[in-house]
């Protein structure tokens, strides 16, 4: 289970609080258990932050706290505080990022089905797509729908499977399977009824809780040579 340490102080002297965590990221690398470190400043009160730790369990959490580094810079931080800190030891009960579960709403449901309230709900109205398979960047949500549903027409049976999923800040990175047998026209090529399996990943960077545009990375080239349309050295 996911755990958070919340750590609140009160301190004047931030720019030698930031180096001091300086020093510990730096002297706990290879060692410290800590995954994600985040600190806030109250916008009431310029003197009050309020520092985020997370870590894979409370006994991961209790190894980094047991390192010599962490010991030592614990107690520099206190003589910066204007009092000791507080702390909140938090087991996490619910963690849903709402990307990620958009981007696997698009993979899962959507894409490649004639939905376009599903589409206009999950892409922004100007999206901007970049795919290294197509000449020019496909636009909106309409042009993103059309163009799956182009390859649901030469294979009908398409499947995506999420493999992987990384989201930081408005940017969700999926990594993700594809097969399908090509029992239709694709691209002006007559089908060849064979079974395709690909893999690839997509970023998507997301506005007002919508995604604005995305980057398709996967072997089209590869793809072609699976339906026999080309040959590739050897």
């Amino acid at each position: 289970m996911t755990f958070v340490q919340i750590i609140d102080c009160k301190t004047d002297r931030i720019d030698e609080m930031n180096r001091l965590m300086d020093t510990w990221v730096e002297q706990t690398k290879g060692k410290r258990t800590a995954t994600h470190d985040l600190i806030g400043k109250d916008r009431s009160e310029p003197r009050h932050f309020i520092e985020i730790v997370e870590f894979p369990s409370y006994e991961e959490a209790m190894k980094n706290s047991n390192l010599p580094e962490t010991n030592r810079i614990f107690e520099e931080m206190v003589a910066l505080c204007d009092e000791v800190p507080t702390f909140t030891d938090l087991d996490v009960v619910r963690d849903e990022q709402l990307n990620k579960a958009t981007a696997r709403r698009f993979f899962l449901e959507l894409v490649g089905r004639n939905e376009p309230e599903g589409f206009n709900q999950v892409f922004a109205a100007d999206y901007h797509d970049h795919d290294i398979a197509n000449k020019e960047d496909t636009r909106g949500a309409d042009g993103i729908r059309e163009e799956a549903l182009g390859y649901r027409k030469a294979f009908p049976d398409f499947e995506f499977t999420i493999e992987d999923q990384v989201a930081e800040g408005d940017r969700v990175v999926t990594r993700w399977s594809w097969t399908g047998t090509n029992t239709g026209e694709l691209r002006g090529m007559p089908p060849t009824g064979k079974k395709v399996e690909m893999v690839g990943t997509t970023t998507f960077r997301f506005e007002d809780g919508k995604v604005g545009e995305g980057w398709w990375h996967w072997d089209f080239l590869g793809m072609l040579s699976q339906l026999g349309v080309v040959e590739l050295p050897t």
